[in-house]
C-alpha cells in the first residue's frame, strides 16, 4: 500500500506561520518521494493566483513561491470551488497546474486508502 499526504491549507498572509507549515510539509512531501495534494482554502486561495506566493514573506521559512513550484512539480494543488468563487477566481485566472474542485473531490482524496490528511 503506498501513502499519500493531502494537506489542506486555510491560512494567508491572515496566520503566516501556519500557512508556510502547511506549504513546507507539502513541499517536503513532495521531496520525499511522497504523492502529495495540497488544497488551498480559505485564505491560502489567493495563492493560486499567479505573483502571489512571490509577495508572501515570514522571516526563518523558506518562499512560498519556491515551495509552491516544488508542490507542482511533483504534486497535485487545488483550489476550493467555492473559495474560487467567493473571490472570483476562474480557471483562466489560476497558475498552470492548479485545478478547481470541490468537496466531493477532497472527501474522495482524504478517504483513499493510505492517504493522511493534515489541515493548517
Amino acid at each position: 500500500m503506498s501513502r499519500s499526504l493531502v494537506i489542506k491549507a486555510t491560512a494567508g498572509v491572515d496566520a503566516p506561520e501556519r500557512c508556510s507549515q502547511a506549504f513546507t510539509v507539502a513541499a517536503v512531501g513532495v521531496a520525499s518521494g511522497v504523492d502529495v495534494s495540497l488544497w488551498l482554502t480559505g485564505e491560502s486561495a489567493w495563492f493560486a493566483l499567479p505573483g502571489r506566493a512571490a509577495e508572501f514573506v515570514l522571516a526563518e521559512s523558506s518562499p512560498l513561491a519556491d515551495l509552491l513550484d516544488a508542490v507542482l512539480a511533483g504534486g497535485r494543488v487545488t483550489l476550493c470551488t467555492q473559495c474560487a468563487a467567493r473571490r472570483a477566481i476562474g480557471p483562466d485566472d489560476v497558475l498552470a497546474g492548479v485545478r478547481i474542485a470541490g468537496a466531493a473531490v477532497f472527501v474522495s482524496e482524504v478517504l483513499a486508502e493510505g492517504a493522511q490528511g493534515l489541515v493548517y
